[in-house]
């Protein structure tokens, strides 16, 4: 039997499409990382709150729609962020080559999320996808 491990901490919010929103979105996680005293690797966490989000404003959310960030915190000190969109767009994610990325003003965000989390992907769903990032921040025995 396959059993999912249950998160010792959970957060959900939703943004509309808007660029205040990754600010939002970021505000947000700030206070859940706070609750839940994740200190070392918060940075890395909230700039890649930043770069999914806005990659989700910017390509992912149709407009009148928004998107979901959610914070998992296992007990085994995994956590994992989630940003949720509606967009008709492939479920992939296109990571541009380092060398494109160099001679542009844009492209960067998901080359920061790869460099700085431990773990990243997309996961289709209908409609959109969820494009999710994964830290080791520490065992948590107990409650945050």
């Amino acid at each position: 039997m396959n059993e999912q491990p249950q998160p010792l901490a959970a957060r959900w919010s939703f943004h509309r499409r808007d660029r205040r929103s990754v600010r939002r979105a970021r505000e947000f996680a700030r206070a859940a990382l706070g609750d839940w005293r994740v200190g070392p690797r918060a940075d890395d966490v909230l700039l890649c709150v930043s770069e999914l989000a806005t990659n989700a404003v910017l390509h992912g959310v149709p407009p009148g729609r928004g998107f979901g960030l959610r914070l998992v915190l296992h007990p085994d000190g995994t956590l994992r962020i989630e940003v949720h969109d509606s967009g008709a767009g492939p479920e992939t994610v296109r990571v541009p080559e380092a060398e494109a990325v160099a001679e542009s003003e844009h492209g960067r965000g998901l080359l920061l999320v790869g460099a700085v989390a431990d773990k990243w992907g997309v996961d289709g769903r209908r409609p959109g996808k969820t494009v999710w990032a994964e830290f080791d921040v520490g065992a948590r025995p107990g409650a945050p």
